[in-house]
């Protein structure tokens, strides 16, 4: 394990995981757990060396994710944003941007995202139009998280060239003095994951001056993303697992039951196999899907299965089973695609038909 993994270990254990249910339901908890990732300044994970960056793989930070998901998935939830809107931030050809924001994205200039509503099928639901200097922003932002925590956001509008406009805009309500607005709604009432303020976002002739671009992307951008980023997502979910399986092990540990130490034991083995297969980026789509599906369905069984051995304490709102369980339904649709849904879908048909598997 690498340093930056041993150091987010020790937090996590030690400072986050004790308090992980306070945090699921109180976003000041939550925001001091928030503060201990940005005090160990480990919010950038991807931010370039010459902007100050760690330099840790792929493989790496992946790993630094499921960590976050096994002890807290508020704050793998909240924390997440940030981490994307570091890597694309990242990327950008805007260098004064750069230049302001990425030296302190590790600690102190928290940034969130606001684009799924790219995703979304039909005429857009937020458009840009570009003017001299600029761009108007007019439309609804379905889904934007960390309101309170995060002093701005990375929002993604379409241009009607189909193309995507992605630019930096404040995440509080503002009044500008063109008449344009931001005005967020909220937070939204969650099954899981509330402590985080999931906000909706309306703007109205909102002004974004170049200066605040970061990139355009073109026509389906998003869409190719996902297919390129299909297992992404599944690092969450295998943390996910893994917190439902040290439920399992702490009720073998506590009854000296075989039966909880078998299951744990051939759940822990398929988990690993889960994980090498996520890891394989070079896979075909097919295969990756079935990937993403697995995940999604290890987090949800082993969530259960941290339930069951947990017996009926674990329906009390302050078991950590509870929770566990919880979050599961979250990242069984994070970023969810249509090929992710009938990939899912179809293995847990499949499993209805086949036991064994």
């Amino acid at each position: 394990m690498s340093d930056i993994l041993t150091l987010a270990e020790k937090y996590l254990r030690e400072e986050v995981a004790p308090r992980a249910n306070e945090i699921d339901r109180n976003p000041e908890a939550l925001r001091k757990a928030l503060q201990g990732l940005c005090d160990l300044k480990l919010m950038a994970l991807r931010r370039p060396a010459e902007y100050g960056g760690p330099g840790i793989s792929e493989s790496e930070f992946r790993q630094f994710q499921e960590l976050v998901a096994r002890t807290s998935g508020s704050l793998a939830f909240l924390q997440t944003q940030h981490q994307s809107a570091v890597s694309m931030i990242s990327k950008s050809e805007n260098e004064p941007l750069k230049a302001e924001l990425l030296p302190d994205m590790a600690d102190t200039r928290l940034v969130g995202i606001g684009f799924s509503q790219l995703r979304r099928p039909g005429p857009p639901i937020l458009r840009a139009e570009e003017t001299q200097g600029g761009y108007l922003l007019n439309g609804h932002v379905p889904w934007v998280t960390g309101h309170g925590f995060y002093g701005e956001f990375l929002i993604g509008a379409t241009l009607p060239s189909g193309e995507a406009l992605f630019g930096i805009v404040p995440f509080q309500n503002t009044l500008a003095e063109n008449g344009g607005s931001i005005l967020f709604e909220g937070p939204m009432e969650l099954a899981a994951m509330e402590s985080p303020q999931t906000m909706t976002a309306d703007l109205t002739n909102w002004w974004m001056p170049a200066e605040r671009v970061a990139f355009i992307k073109p026509d389906g951008w998003i869409q190719t993303n996902d297919t390129i980023n299909v297992t992404l997502q599944a690092w969450f979910a295998l943390g996910c697992a893994r917190a439902g399986l040290d439920l399992v092990l702490k009720a073998a540990h506590k009854r000296g039951k075989a039966f909880l130490e078998q299951a744990w034991s051939a759940l822990d083995q398929e988990l690993n196999e889960c994980r090498q297969a996520a890891e394989d980026q070079v896979r075909p789509l097919e295969e990756r899907l079935h990937a993403r599906a697995w995940a999604i369905d290890l987090a949800a069984r082993c969530a259960h299965a941290g339930v069951i051995a947990s017996s009926g304490a674990a329906n009390s709102l302050n078991h950590d089973a509870q929770r566990v369980y919880r979050e599961a339904l979250v990242y069984s649709v994070s970023a969810q695609t249509e090929a992710i849904m009938e990939a899912s879908l179809n293995r847990l048909v499949s499993r209805g038909t086949h036991p064994n598997r």
